[in-house]
């Protein structure tokens, strides 16, 4: 952090500060489920994020610097999976105001572009020279001046958060902020240099519509999906499956990590 401060401050503001504080923004002020519902569109904005990064090749002249290109098979099924979560929130929909859609998708959409984006790029700064828990340590060390300063302005409007404030969001940093970024970033840091693995992984975000359903129907007595609804439940699951088989494919013969390269310089020395 003191060989790149500006790296660490720029992208770790972006991936942490520029996700959590939008997305709590559009929580606060609308709908659930229309959060719950545009959050997804993170799986195909990590995909077309690909081509701002590059990745180090084996020429014929030595190691080459090409940039990324975005995996069209990933691209197809992570919109698939998009659609589903689409027809799951088509009832709703019908319903929205413009108030609402101002308010409930934009911060969610920066949220969703700036989540990815952060978190590559600091795999990118870091280039495996750090485990995830000593990434996320050095990202949240990084965004703290930011979070005192959304604090302080709390203060100053509403005055100290009440009790039952405070439980709930130390619930939320557990099992947000902890357990499921942490996963998350260990997920993603493996496959990081493959844009069709990492699409992948950044799918199996969607599943959390599912996972709000089930706990909507077992905490809230809401009903199951039906009709349309369940279409969509149909849809996301497919294309899970589908980016579970793509993701299997072997990586292409040739091409070599920034990191093997520089496994085999030190190996020659």
């Amino acid at each position: 952090m003191r060989a790149q401060p500006l790296q660490w401050l720029i992208w770790s503001f972006v991936g942490f500060v520029l996700f959590y504080a939008p997305i709590t923004y559009a929580a606060a002020y609308g709908p659930a489920w229309l959060i719950a519902g545009t959050w997804p569109i993170t799986i195909v904005a990590g995909v077309l994020l690909g081509p701002l990064f590059y990745e180090t090749i084996q020429g014929n002249k030595g190691p080459l610097l090409v940039r990324r290109k975005i995996p069209v098979r990933a691209l197809s099924i992570s919109l698939i999976i998009l659609f589903g979560v689409a027809l799951i929130q088509f009832q709703n929909a019908t319903h929205l105001t413009t108030k609402e859609i101002v308010i409930g998708v934009l911060p969610v959409i920066i949220a969703a572009f700036a989540y990815p984006l952060g978190n590559r790029k600091m795999m990118e700064v870091c280039g495996g020279r750090l485990d995830t828990f000593q990434r996320i340590l050095g990202m949240t060390l990084a965004t703290l001046p930011f979070w005192f300063l959304i604090s302080l302005y709390g203060y100053v409007q509403v005055g100290a958060p009440a009790s039952d404030q405070i439980l709930q969001s130390f619930i939320v940093a557990i099992s947000s902020g902890v357990i499921a970024t942490t996963l998350f970033f260990i997920a993603t840091d493996r496959v990081r240099e493959d844009e069709g693995k990492l699409a992948s992984v950044e799918a199996t975000q969607s599943t959390q519509v599912v996972f709000v359903m089930m706990g909507e129907a077992l905490l809230l007595s809401i009903p199951l999906p039906s009709g349309i609804a369940l279409i969509g439940l149909h849809i996301i699951i497919i294309g899970m499956v589908l980016h579970s088989f793509y993701s299997k494919g072997s990586p292409i013969k040739g091409k070599k990590t920034a990191l093997q390269i520089e496994g085999q310089k030190m190996k020659s020395l």
